[in-house]
């Protein structure tokens, strides 16, 4: 059968999805109007009556059920098809959408092929019971097999809508249907609770980018096959996307059965996968959530199982990991300070701390080490510990990085103006791995000291082995750079890294720190000195100057001279101070 190009009436209050639907339909000859509400919908109907109507239910105001009951209260305007529109994640109540006259449904995202044949199939129909009312009796049989042919498609467009094509499992908008199922059934009491596992694939992307995405694809198709063996009949497994999938399992009150589903899971992932000849080896990550009367909305539940995978992977994946609710305040904590950091730069919240490095042949102050501080106007001072990991997550160390060395070499010079110290001490500022990927590190340095007016030799820039051993050729030819406007040049943390004398011996490197791990071992016996005598010996060698980190003790202070180290920091001779503190320090000229 024919179907004439017909006009269309498309309500949605949304532009895009106004545009998205134009765009369709109008491509296939249809005519098409739009309305952005209830009331301009019913004026748009009344002045030309349309052939179809695509109707949104979630609109402001008067909603799709409000505009299809009016509609269906006109006689003249009864027989209109409306086919409303859904989002998946929306309460949709087929019940009522049907009962207030809408003949059918599409949830969104719309995809182009069911948007098209839903709405061809409403208006063959339409125009089929047109033709019914003029053939009547001639016609019956036509009509009854375009229903049926209507149903199989309409079962089949279902099929598709909640399925993966995948592996043929569930997909997630079925997935989260069934747990708000599951949710209405235990809180009316007709059912047990239940839980809901999250797993994740770890590394599956290396099987991936090494092997191809049929290969990868082939290994998601027998996952699914392997873990729905091991399911019990009513449990429901489904694939969320990428390489999650996720599982319902019904009638548990207790943990201990989800902890033996969990570890079988784990069992059946730990041995090898055939695929294409090709012995594949893959590990699963699991998140563990039961269900309590507290939980209202499935992306609740599904939420905290992803929060306890993530846990799972953090400590060492091939794992599960029990959701705790302890887990979801450290999540809204971390979002917090996260957002609290973003404007921390802005409001300028992120401070210098200078701490004082001494030379431990003559006790005094031979330079200073500038450490970043967060004065939080609510949380007050937060520990580096807890932004510094946080900032280099978010891409924004490189930014602190170099707020720091631009406030650390003007505050040297002010006190070099003002006689507090002389060009013989020197500032030391860190360098994240991630400032060494930056293009123009070399030139943001020059312009800070040109733009502070600090001689360069009085900054030394610290960096970890694993800054360098990440980027060895940028390190090598930066360091290079740097020593040729003599800055000076140390390594943080030695001993604890890739500790590799070649490295150590290639780059321009002219100061080794002593990690405070080892000194904080010293206790004024020969037993613990460790790798200290070794570290000392080596900056010996490489004519490097060695200076001890977290020196806290007198025995440990009276160790290191006897070593020979030249020198040391640590809140023995002092914490990081702010700037004023440190200025009062320096003008009573310590010695220790």
């Amino acid at each position: 059968m024919d179907t004439p190009k017909a006009d269309i009436l498309v309500v949605d209050d949304k532009p895009e999805n106004l545009h998205l639907l134009s765009e369709i339909l109008m491509l296939e000859g249809y005519n098409v109007r739009k309305a952005v509400n209830g009331k301009m919908a019913l004026m748009a109907v009344k002045t030309v009556q349309p052939d179809l109507i695509l109707l949104d239910i979630m609109m402001p105001g008067m909603d799709g059920y409000q505009v299809c009951k009016e509609l269906k209260n006109n006689q003249t305007l009864a027989k209109v098809p409306v086919i409303f529109l859904s989002a998946l994640n929306d309460v949709f109540d087929k019940v009522k959408a049907f009962g207030a006259g809408g003949v059918d449904y599409i949830t969104k995202p719309f995809q182009m092929e069911e948007v098209l044949v839903r709405v061809q199939n409403h208006l063959m129909l339409k125009e089929a019971e047109k033709k019914i009312l003029e053939l009547n009796t001639e016609l019956e049989a036509r009509v009854k097999e375009r229903t049926q042919q209507l149903q199989i498609a309409n079962y089949k467009l279902l099929e598709m809508a909640l399925h993966d094509p995948l592996t043929k499992l569930p997909n997630r908008a079925l997935f989260m249907d069934k747990i708000s199922l599951v949710i209405k059934s235990v809180k009316e009491g007709n059912n047990h609770g239940f839980a809901v596992l999250f797993m994740d694939c770890d590394r599956f992307k290396v099987v991936n980018d090494s092997l191809g995405h049929t290969v990868g694809d082939e290994l998601l198709i027998a996952i699914g096959d392997r873990i729905q063996k091991i399911l019990k009949n009513n449990d429901l497994l489904s694939r969320l996307g990428g390489d999650e999938f996720a599982i319902i399992v019904h009638d548990v009150n207790e943990i201990e059965p989800v902890r033996n589903l969990a570890n079988s899971i784990l069992e059946v992932m730990s041995c090898p996968f055939q695929i294409y000849s090709r012995e594949i080896f893959i590990n699963m990550s699991i998140g563990v959530v039961l269900s309590n009367s507290n939980y209202e909305q499935p992306e609740h539940l599904l939420r905290d199982a992803d929060t306890a995978m993530y846990r799972a992977k953090a400590l060492g994946r091939g794992q599960y990991h029990i959701f705790d609710p302890a887990m979801h305040k450290e999540a809204l904590d971390l979002l917090g300070l996260e957002t609290d950091l973003r404007r921390a730069i802005e409001n300028q919240e992120l401070i210098p701390y200078y701490q004082p490095i001494i030379n431990l042949e003559t006790g005094k102050i031979s330079s200073m080490e500038a450490l970043v501080r967060w004065q939080h106007p609510q949380r007050g001072l937060v520990p580096p510990g807890m932004f510094i990991p946080l900032a280099e997550e978010m891409g924004i160390i490189t930014t602190i990085g170099t707020l720091m060395l631009v406030e650390a070499c003007h505050q040297l010079k002010n006190w070099q103006e003002q006689k507090l110290v002389d060009e013989s001490v020197s500032m030391s500022v860190n360098l994240s791995v991630r400032q060494f990927t930056q293009a123009d590190l070399i030139a943001t340095v020059d312009d800070i000291l040109a733009e502070s007016g600090l001689n360069p030799k009085c900054l030394r820039l610290e960096m970890t082995e694993s800054a360098i051993v990440e980027n060895t050729q940028t390190a090598r030819t930066i360091l290079t750079q740097f020593r040729d406007r003599h800055i000076g040049l140390s390594l943080d943390d030695f001993g604890t890294g890739y500790s590799s004398l070649s490295y150590l011996h290639a780059f321009p490197v002219d100061t080794i720190k002593i990690d405070k791990s080892f000194v904080s071992l010293l206790d004024g016996t020969p037993e613990n000195l460790g790798l200290i005598p070794a570290i000392i010996g080596i900056s010996k060698t490489l004519n490097m100057v060695a200076v001890a980190e977290g020196i806290e003790t007198a025995e440990q202070l009276a160790q290191l001279r006897e070593l020979e180290c030249n020198s040391g920091q640590g809140y023995f001779f002092s914490r990081p101070l702010p700037a004023t503190q440190m200025a009062e320090l320096l003008a009573s000229n310590p010695q220790w």
